[in-house]
């Protein structure tokens, strides 16, 4: 551990800032995790890309269909992967409150700088924020490491931001990632103050984020490795610029990824989330591999599609990408 549990908000506060990116565990044809494949994407991604923190086996890292030694293992390889040159949070999410303990236990005795934990689906129950409060204070006890919270439709209901301000006055609760609507989590981020680092993972919203808000955290999804190149660096571009207050700028260089956008979105099949974005990451140079189930891949004529999108999106290629991509 770098700080001891009364002091996980105000490192979080001077550390968790900057881009961090969901990682896509990669897979081999047997569907055995790619452990050199993932290092070398980890590597690209923040050596590379300047990506300064990586949420490791979370919902785009599939780790529903994951084993929990194979979860472990994951936040193994990326506190090694990632040693001197970014963050990393783990996803400690699980309906087992046993298993997101033994998670988070194992997080914080590798190294990780912090854990997340999705809300739970709470079936049948009519209101929700007693037992939401009791469970993360549950798990807080539990470890020193700082957490993030998680709240996302998903769960088949939205934590409200009253009740996440309550939960930040416990001492190692430090972010949540707020899949909600904007006025939601606006309307956390003035009510939060210094006590709790408020996020969300559109990529959408990050640019307006940082010059209406002053966020310093963007967390996360896969955006920072699918839009960006070594020769093409655009997101760390405007996010810097932006950090830097020259908005104007920012804005223009923001704008200029529109097409990249679109081509990710327009090609993406409403059922195949992960394997679209894996193909778009083989596209790029990086690893990808298959789906695991009941997560399906892609048609050949999904591929082509994908692929014709691509190479007229605009983004820059360095030539070693482009090779392995070829």
């Amino acid at each position: 551990m770098k700080y001891r549990k009364n002091d996980a908000k105000a490192y979080a506060r001077q550390h968790l800032t900057g881009i961090w990116a969901a990682a896509m565990t990669p897979f081999a044809a047997d569907l055995s995790i790619d452990e050199a494949g993932y290092r070398r994407n980890m590597h690209h991604w923040t050596r590379d890309l300047g990506i300064d923190g990586l949420f490791v086996s979370g919902k785009q890292g599939e780790f529903a269909s994951m084993s929990v030694p194979e979860r472990k293992r994951t936040f193994e390889v990326a506190v090694d992967a990632t040693k001197g040159h970014a963050q990393t949070i783990m996803s400690c999410s699980d309906q087992n409150i046993d298993t997101v303990i033994e998670l988070a236990k194992h997080a914080q005795a590798v190294g990780a700088d912090y854990i997340v934990v999705h809300a739970p689906v709470l079936h049948f129950l009519t209101a929700q924020d007693q037992t939401l409060y009791e469970y993360y204070r549950y798990i807080g006890e539990q470890v020193d490491i700082g957490i993030a919270m998680w709240s996302h439709p998903d769960s088949g209901y939205l934590m409200s931001p009253e009740l996440c301000a309550k939960v930040a006055e416990l001492p190692n609760i430090v972010a949540i990632k707020y899949s909600v609507p904007r006025e939601m989590y606006v309307k956390l981020t003035h009510l939060a103050g210094d006590k709790l680092i408020v996020s969300t993972s559109s990529e959408d919203e990050w640019f307006d984020n940082m010059v209406e808000l002053g966020w310093k955290l963007y967390l996360c999804s896969s955006p920072p490795y699918l839009l960006q190149t070594k020769a093409d660096r655009r997101m760390r571009e405007y996010t810097d610029l932006a950090f830097k207050g020259e908005v104007a700028k920012a804005k223009v260089v923001r704008d200029s990824l529109n097409p990249v956008r679109e081509a990710l979105a327009k090609t993406k099949p409403p059922e195949k989330p992960q394997a679209h974005q894996k193909y778009w990451q083989e596209l790029l140079g990086q690893v990808g591999g298959p789906t695991r189930r009941p997560q399906i891949n892609l048609t050949e004529a999904e591929k082509v599609a994908t692929r014709a999108a691509f190479e007229s999106c605009g983004l820059k290629l360095d030539s070693a990408a482009h090779a392995s991509a070829a």
